[in-house]
Parts: C-alpha cells; sequence; structure tokens
C-alpha cells in the first residue's frame, strides 16, 4: 500500500510556467515614474537576472515569450539578430512569431529565425502560393518528465492591419482557433500540457505607464474568447495589446488559465499549476506578475554582453547627444510632454505656424538624464519625411476635431492653444483656439508640418489631402537628430496646450 500510494504521488509534479510578451527591445530600464515604490523598471539584462532568480528557486520551471522581440534601432541594425541572440541567451524554451517581428519583411525574419535556440512557433501564418506553414506550428518541451506541447499562433488584425503589406506579401493567415484546436487534438496525447502562445487582442496603444492607466488598456477580449472555444488547451499566454493581468485568468466553462505582463519587459509572467503525469490531469495553484526592479537586481553579463557587443558595432548609436531635465512620457489620449516635445521640434526645423504628430507614432519615452542617437531613433523609427502643408483656420479646426475622436490617440501639437470638451458629441468638441497667441482666423492660411504619412492623408488626416503641399525635407528622424544636438540642454515643455474641460484631473 505504502508503495502504491508513493508510486501514484511521485507522478505528481510541480512545475512553474514563466511567460513574457511585447518586450519589444526594451534593452534599459525606463523611468517608473508612475509608481512611487519603483525608481526603475525593465531592461533585458535585468529581466535576465530575475528569470535566473526565480528559476534556481523553482523545481521545473519552463519560459514563454508571446511575441513581438524585435523593433528599435539596434534591432533594426543587426537585422533582428540581437533580438533572438538575447532570447537563446535568456534561455527560453519557445516564442510564438508577433507583428513586429516583420519589421523588416519576411524574407529577412525566415533567415534570421534559425539563430534562435529554441523553437518559433507560428501554426496560421501560411505562404500564399502553396499553404505551407511560415514557421512551426508546434513543439514538445520536455523537463523533469513532465511534456508540454506548446502551439503559437497570430491574430487576424495583427497581422492585416499592424503590419505593412510589403512585409508579408505573398503570406495569408488562417482563423487562429480552429487551426490551434487542429494542432492541440494532433498532440494532446502526447503531452502532459497543452500551452498556447498567442498574438491577437486589440492593438496596443503605446503608453509606457498603461498599467496604472485603466483608459488605455486594451482588455484581452481574444484571449478570453479562445480560452472558452478551445479544448484540451491548459494555459494561454497572450501578447499585442500589451495588456496585464495582476493574476491570471481562469476561464469558467473551461479551466484555461490566461496570462498577460503589459509587455515592455516590465514584468515576468509566473504561474505554478499541479500535473499528474499518469493521468495528464493539470490543476492550476497560483500565478502574479513580479516586477523588474531594476536598481534591485544584477545586469545579467550575458545578455549584457550582448546588448554591449551590438552597440560596439554601432558606435554612434551610443553617442550622447542632448541631456533632458526630466522624464519625457507618453500619454495616448492626452497631451504629452514628449508629444509637445516633439512637435516643438518639427515646428522649428520648419518654421511652420503649427506642428502636429500622431501620439501613436512616438514610440518610447526618454529618461531623464543623458540622451543618445539611439534613444531619439527610437522615438520616432519611421521614414516618414517632414511635410509642410498650408491649410486653412476652417481646416485647422477640423483638423483638431478630427483628432479629437481619438482615431490614434490624441494629437500631439505645437504652436495652439486649444481647449475642447470630449464629452460633448464629434466635431463639436472643440470650444477654443489660440494660433501662436492669436484667436485663430477661419479664413486665414496656416502652414502646418507633420509626417509625410499624414500630410498625404493616411491615418485619416483627409483635411491634410485637401491643403496645398509646401515642401518635404529631410526624415523626421533626422529632424529630431539635429533638434536634439542643437538644443543639447532639452527642458520637458509643460502641459496645457490642449486641456479638455471635462476632466477635473
Amino acid at each position: 500500500m505504502m508503495t502504491g500510494s508513493f508510486s501514484a504521488q511521485a507522478e505528481v509534479k510541480e512545475i512553474t510556467l514563466l511567460h513574457t510578451n511585447d518586450i519589444e527591445s526594451v534593452y534599459e530600464p525606463v523611468d517608473a515614474f508612475w509608481n512611487p515604490d519603483i525608481t526603475r523598471i525593465g531592461g533585458i539584462p535585468y529581466l535576465a537576472s530575475l528569470i535566473k532568480q526565480v528559476q534556481a528557486e523553482e523545481e521545473t520551471s519552463f519560459l514563454f515569450d508571446a511575441g513581438d522581440i524585435f523593433t528599435g534601432s539596434l534591432s533594426k541594425k543587426t537585422q533582428g539578430k540581437l533580438a533572438f541572440d538575447l532570447y537563446s541567451a535568456m534561455g527560453y524554451d519557445a516564442i510564438t512569431l508577433g507583428n513586429h517581428e516583420f519589421e523588416y519583411g519576411w524574407k529577412t525574419l525566415k533567415e534570421t529565425m534559425p539563430r534562435a535556440a529554441y523553437p518559433v512557433l507560428n501554426a496560421n501564418i501560411k505562404f500564399e502560393q502553396n499553404d505551407a506553414p511560415f514557421s512551426q506550428p508546434y513543439t514538445i518541451v520536455e523537463r523533469d518528465g513532465v511534456r508540454i506541447g506548446v502551439v503559437g499562433v497570430m491574430g487576424i488584425d495583427a497581422f492585416y492591419n499592424t503590419m505593412w503589406k510589403g512585409n508579408r506579401k505573398g503570406l495569408t493567415i488562417d482563423d487562429p482557433i480552429a487551426v490551434t484546436q487542429f494542432w492541440v487534438d494532433k498532440i494532446h496525447d502526447e503531452v502532459d500540457m497543452v500551452v498556447v502562445l498567442t498574438h491577437q487582442n486589440k492593438t496596443a496603444p503605446m503608453q509606457t505607464d498603461k498599467e496604472a492607466d485603466p483608459e488605455v488598456q486594451r482588455g484581452f477580449d481574444e484571449d478570453y474568447a479562445m480560452a472558452g472555444q478551445l479544448k484540451n488547451v491548459d494555459v494561454i499566454f497572450g501578447g499585442h495589446s500589451d495588456h496585464g493581468l495582476w493574476k491570471p485568468v481562469v476561464h469558467p466553462e473551461t479551466g484555461t488559465v490566461v496570462g498577460l505582463t503589459f509587455g515592455q519587459g516590465k514584468y515576468l509572467g509566473y504561474t505554478k499549476f499541479e500535473v499528474d503525469t499518469e493521468t495528464n490531469s493539470v490543476k492550476f495553484l497560483n500565478g502574479k506578475l513580479i516586477p523588474v526592479e531594476a536598481d534591485k537586481l544584477k545586469r545579467d553579463k550575458k545578455t549584457g554582453e550582448l546588448i554591449d557587443n551590438a552597440r560596439k558595432q554601432f558606435p554612434e548609436l551610443n553617442q550622447t547627444i542632448a541631456t533632458i531635465d526630466d522624464t519625457a512620457f507618453r500619454r495616448y489620449y492626452r497631451e504629452s510632454n514628449i508629444g509637445n516635445l516633439v512637435a516643438d521640434m518639427m515646428r522649428n526645423a520648419a518654421e511652420a505656424d503649427i506642428a502636429m504628430m500622431s501620439s501613436g507614432s512616438i514610440r518610447v519615452d526618454l529618461n531623464q538624464g543623458d540622451v543618445t542617437l539611439e534613444n531619439v531613433m527610437n522615438v520616432f523609427p519611421f521614414t516618414d519625411k517632414l511635410a509642410v502643408v498650408s491649410i486653412s483656420g476652417k481646416q485647422v479646426k477640423q483638423l483638431l476635431e478630427y483628432s479629437y475622436t481619438l482615431p490614434y490617440g490624441l494629437a500631439q501639437f505645437s504652436g495652439i492653444e486649444a481647449k475642447y470638451d470630449s464629452t460633448k458629441p464629434e466635431k463639436q468638441r472643440l470650444i477654443s483656439l489660440n494660433i501662436n497667441g492669436e484667436p485663430i482666423d477661419d479664413s486665414r492660411q496656416y502652414s502646418v508640418a507633420t509626417y509625410s504619412y499624414a500630410a498625404s492623408g493616411g491615418d485619416g488626416y483627409h483635411v491634410f489631402a485637401e491643403g496645398k503641399p509646401l515642401s518635404q525635407g529631410e526624415p523626421v528622424m533626422q529632424v529630431l537628430i539635429e533638434q536634439f544636438k542643437q538644443r543639447k540642454n532639452i527642458t520637458v515643455p509643460d502641459l496645457g496646450r490642449q486641456v479638455d474641460i471635462s476632466r477635473q484631473d
């Protein structure tokens, strides 16, 4: 009896699944300006140290990522090679592809993927020509007698609406739920547990402190719906929306556990399970997010050296070109100090009356202190040129009214003082508007500096396409670099250019 009891008991194992998503090449910690308990958070070498710490405390653990490992200037310079090498150094067991992995085109991605010392998964992206899978659909990872089947998929919206069509030309995508179930059915009997890595949910607004701002949180509707429809899936680790769950959510009908980490490498997802390898039963025990408190962690040597060596290959990126007196950070639905700073620099360079930049185009915050060339290149990492368009005062009002519908967040401006009421009906929200200290004149022509895509009517800014193009100059990225170099000592602009009178805060 005792022997039998001991044998049965020995089949039950506690395992820990660690997970991340949407790290997006955040190599250094960011100022945790929203959290009074943490000074700096994140940074891949510090995340790597935390992973090692947690793994040392756990008997059996696995490490997964739900995509978006690329982006930024250093990733671009290495065509994604650095990102794959970093995840190898961190010891990931499997990742799924995110939309950012296609930033340099699918052919470059396909060439670079073999660098990974782990399976790079996606089950539902295919070649149009012959329906062949673009990547490995699933993997089975075994450790300490526990076998975990892992399937990776991308959402339809992430594929079509957040990837430039040229980077996915020749590829198509199938329904993620149907494809996932197909592969789960294939592998279920061979494994003790099934994990699905997804890159879906609604596209994330660009705001570092979204964990503290419910207004910009996109949720995890697609992951939750999937959890309710799939059979024989134990866990879904999601990405793309940069949403986070302080504790994993368990679907009430299927028992499938869902976890997300807010992205940007700020938190390590931790989930613990009891797995009976004899009966293949899985019991969720607990889960949480562990903050990557950079000031309490050592900089991991292996990942740190990979980053340092990549920077040595491109020494110009590490050049300090300015200093900044405070943290410049993004607000997606409100005026932001970094938005004001970028718009000021664009207006100054173009000698325009007004400048406009969409919130969604500003990709990083700037920490207080030294600002490197790499930092500035990451603020606006696109090829758009600085364009100037002449539009009437009446059209400027239309431009602001469109912005106040929040299509890509609240557009960021220089040269204006506006009051608006976000509770009013669309196209009736602007209350007052001054241009450079003077009341707006509907019949006067104003020059507006913006990025070339918007100037051509892109992102829904059709009013620019109705105006008169005046000029198109250097890339916006280069303009910002030159402006930082010229100013050297940057003062973060005050807020107050766009005041929503319906808000009390």
